[in-house]
């Protein structure tokens, strides 16, 4: 972004800290929000902005956090001794070629609901210090922004150098602010660290800026939710519940009907038709698309996958990487895998898995069946408890059948192998050649009945 009046934009991510109230072997900055980690959110959010640059300032566990978004053009930076916020951005900065009335905002990796509609009102700012305050009832362990009697900010005082009076202030800093590139500069060389923390603050540029009567604005956030920060599981726990509350009203008031507001979780994006139906407990994660009409039952978890309109998945189950028409049946309790597809009206029952395979128009496979690597074609029915035999111990072979097949229960289709329309396969077999169309097929052992056999008994001590 670039403006004639305050020239450049460039994004400083804090993302060094050890985190170690989380109380984890992760980086913090890794933990997740959404199925997405915070520092994702964040730089999603620095991208929105179209900044000329973005520098992430990394150090614990570094090689991880960077190797987590290394598709990112972003730059990387080291930062080795963790000397506070104000040393931090001075790593930021180091080697970044701005000029003077180019603009540097710096954000937080932990601060993942953060959105880009706040930050433009920041960065808007004329101001050649802005920062985002936000008043709290209860602003315990936060900076508190002092203003003199004409409402202008004077400086930050961090809680464990404010005094009696000083903690009473309920506006307190974010952490996030802008400040103009050549004043910054300046004003990072001159930072020291007697403080209680022993650490360079990088809040004591806005009393430099006071004293040197540059302008300073606050811009005050009304929603103290989008500039928390995450320090340890709690926290993280609490901004999940409201991240996901507000998906929810917002899908809610888009048209869908939620059975709960409180109680579905979207890890990712989630498009919904006209009259969509979603009941309590559903999971949607990546990419998920329903059509007009969807139904989705209890406690199912959809994965990555398109439901075409008019269908129905039934409770508790699991649809990953699918693709099915419209007016298809799904469930309760199917798992559908990766590479399955599902013709229009094609029927998914109890119990049963697909993998990588096609099941053509109104086909059924309604009862505790798996069929894996396969094409099945219209208007078949495969009964309860048929498999596709699929993997032979070192490569995985496909089963073709045809349109109109009616295959028994508890049926073994040894692949490769091929059924021809309009084929009966009955109940039991193990089929491990083709079969022709229209043919019949039987492959089991015959009956046999032995009169006045006697079941073998226990022997008494």
């Amino acid at each position: 972004m670039k403006d004639s009046a305050t020239g450049q934009l460039h994004v400083v991510v804090l993302a060094a800290g050890k985190g170690t109230r989380m109380r984890s072997s992760r980086p913090k900055v890794l933990h997740e929000i959404a199925g997405r980690s915070m520092l994702a959110h964040c730089l999603d959010t620095a991208a929105a902005l179209q900044p000329a640059s973005i520098r992430v300032v990394i150090g614990h566990q570094g090689e991880a956090v960077r190797d987590a978004e290394a598709e990112r053009q972003v730059a990387w930076v080291w930062q080795d001794e963790q000397n506070g916020t104000g040393h931090a951005v001075q790593i930021g900065i180091d080697g970044l070629r701005a000029g003077a009335d180019d603009r540097v905002l710096v954000l937080y990796a932990d601060v993942p609901l953060l959105g880009a509609g706040l930050l433009e009102r920041l960065i808007g700012s004329s101001a050649v210090v802005s920062l985002l305050t936000v008043h709290m009832d209860d602003p315990t362990g936060y900076g508190r922004i002092l203003r003199d009697d004409s409402g202008r900010v004077l400086r930050i005082v961090e809680q464990k150098d404010a005094n009696e009076a000083e903690r009473q202030v309920r506006e307190v800093n974010t952490g996030i602010l802008m400040a103009r590139y050549g004043d910054l500069v300046a004003w990072l060389d001159r930072l020291e660290s007697g403080n209680a923390q022993g650490e360079l603050y990088l809040t004591d540029i806005i009393e430099m800026a006071a004293a040197e009567d540059k302008s300073v604005e606050a811009v005050i956030a009304e929603d103290a939710w989008a500039v928390t920060g995450v320090n340890d599981r709690l926290a993280l726990s609490r901004l999940e519940r409201v991240y996901q509350q507000r998906q929810a009203e917002a899908l809610a008031l888009a048209g869908t009907s939620l059975a709960d507001t409180a109680r579905i979780d979207i890890r990712g994006s989630l498009d919904c038709g006209r009259d969509v139906s979603i009941d309590v407990g559903c999971v949607f994660e990546g990419d998920v698309r329903l059509g007009d009409n969807v139904r989705v039952g209890p406690h199912c978890v959809l994965r990555d996958c398109e439901i075409g309109a008019g269908s129905t998945v039934e409770a508790f189950s699991h649809v990953d990487g699918v693709v099915a028409a419209g007016d298809n049946a799904i469930g309760p309790y199917a798992r559908l895998r990766p590479g399955a597809a599902l013709d229009s009206a094609a029927r998914i029952g109890n119990f049963v898995e697909i993998k990588a395979a096609r099941i053509g128009e109104r086909s059924k496979v309604n009862h505790l069946s798996y069929v894996g690597d396969a094409r099945v074609g219209d208007d078949s029915n495969l009964g309860a408890g048929t498999i596709t035999c699929n993997y032979d111990g070192a490569n995985k072979h496909v089963t073709e059948i045809g349109d109109r097949v009616f295959v028994g229960s508890a049926t073994q289709l040894v692949a490769p192998v091929r059924v021809g329309s309009d084929a009966t396969i009955g109940a039991g077999s193990t089929i491990t050649r083709d079969v022709g169309e229209g043919e019949l097929a039987i492959a089991r052992s015959r009956q046999k009945a032995i009169a006045g056999w006697q079941r073998p008994r226990k022997q008494k001590d």
